[in-house]
């Protein structure tokens, strides 16, 4: 487990880049279309998914813990297919899409971090992580009314902390990479 996470540093860096690319888009255009929040939240949570469906098969190849990676990729692709499929989808039911998939990947990075203070340092990184997906997620679920600008912004404000904090944890392990010798070159990319 220690190996797969400390050379796939760079797939947290990755989706930490790509939460706050998404975050920023809803801050520079405060006034969002609710079609292109929807399409913003499709397309996050379907890299989103990938990237954790990729390290689930990573970890599987190494008979190591992949369940709640896996999980995570079904669920961020499971709710990427319903707001691409379901394009005329009601703001209401976007917004409890919305916090149901971040109350289920928080308490899943949570479980993961939980797991990983066997291997690593820095786990904590994640935990808050996990934290920060249940605390929008509540947000949503208590005030699914509270209109489109500012879910919008409270979408922005959590893919930012969010990505702030996988590429936290994405440095920390490239660092621990380094001092165990497992340099960043692209041998240690996914598929080799």
């Amino acid at each position: 487990m220690r190996t797969l996470l400390v050379t796939s540093w760079w797939s947290l860096v990755l989706r930490g880049i790509i939460a706050i690319i998404a975050g920023l888009v809803t801050f520079v255009l405060p006034g969002i279309t609710f079609a292109v929040l929807v399409i913003l939240f499709g397309a996050y949570a379907l890299l989103d998914g990938i990237l954790n469906i990729i390290g689930a098969w990573r970890a599987a190849e190494r008979h190591e813990r992949w369940v709640a990676l896996l999980l995570e990729g079904f669920v961020g692709i499971g709710a990427a297919a319903v707001t691409v499929l379901w394009p005329a989808i009601t703001a209401l039911a976007l917004v409890v899409i919305i916090a149901a998939w971040a109350l289920i990947t928080g308490a899943l990075e949570l479980v993961a971090a939980v797991r990983l203070r066997k291997y690593i340092t820095g786990e904590w990184l994640l935990a808050l992580s996990g934290i920060a997906s249940i605390i929008f997620g509540v947000l949503l679920a208590v005030f699914p009314y509270a209109g489109a600008l500012a879910i919008a912004l409270w979408i922005g404000v959590y893919l930012v902390i969010f990505g702030v904090l996988m590429i936290s944890l994405g440095l920390r392990l490239r660092g621990l990479a380094r001092h165990l010798g497992f340099a960043g070159s692209p041998a240690h990319a996914p598929g080799r």
